[in-house]
């Protein structure tokens, strides 16, 4: 039997507006995106303080992709009902340019010069086409659906000595995961408020 230990709650980059008011979708994404960097690092921190090996600084984006491409997909169904059938689309698209533009930079800073945006994208368009074949049950994803996200966590990071990686991510990680998501979403996206002013009647 695997002993996976508990995790920390992690604290979300601050969310509150300082001025009441609509804001733009720009606005909302620049926040989630920071807000699912923060909780990538935190989740692979903390995997790596419970004794899981990484490798190198290239297996480490790997891994990051798959938790920001999971995390995403999250941010996508907590705000299916919030926003309109067509500014979701526009704030996930957002949220993914603000999040390929960090993986860039730090990317760049580990492995040095080199195109990586489009490798980025390319992983969270795949992702997103897959994840879309999962229910997710009152927001919540399935247990097929969490499986599938630990799985590739798992093929990420087979080069190393780990074990248990399957069950840390759906026991321990994952649900730490949606729960950050939908208390993100609650924050920035309420229910029923436009994300950005309305047009002027024509």
């Amino acid at each position: 039997m695997a002993i996976i230990s508990s995790r920390p709650s992690i604290a979300l980059v601050k969310t509150r507006w300082r001025k009441k008011g609509a804001r733009t979708l720009a606005e909302r994404a620049s926040v989630i995106g920071a807000n699912v960097w923060k909780i990538s690092l935190e989740i692979f921190k903390h995997m790596e303080k419970e004794g899981f090996r990484f490798g190198s600084d290239r297996l480490v984006t790997v891994v990051l992709s798959e938790f920001i491409a999971f995390t995403v997909q999250l941010v996508d169904r907590a705000a299916y009902g919030r926003l309109s059938e067509a500014e979701r689309p526009r704030l996930i698209g957002e949220v993914a340019g603000h999040l390929a533009a960090t993986m860039e930079n730090n990317q760049r800073d580990l492995l040095g010069p080199g195109e990586y945006r489009k490798q980025f994208i390319g992983v969270l368009n795949t992702r997103f086409g897959e994840y879309a074949e999962f229910e997710c049950p009152g927001g919540e994803p399935s247990y097929a659906c969490l499986r599938f996200f630990a799985t590739k966590v798992s093929e990420a990071m087979a080069g190393g000595d780990n074990k248990w990686v399957v069950e840390q991510m759906m026991d321990i990680e994952a649900p730490e995961m949606v729960r950050l998501v939908g208390k993100l979403i609650e924050q920035t996206v309420e229910a029923g408020t436009p994300a950005s002013p309305p047009a002027p009647p024509g």
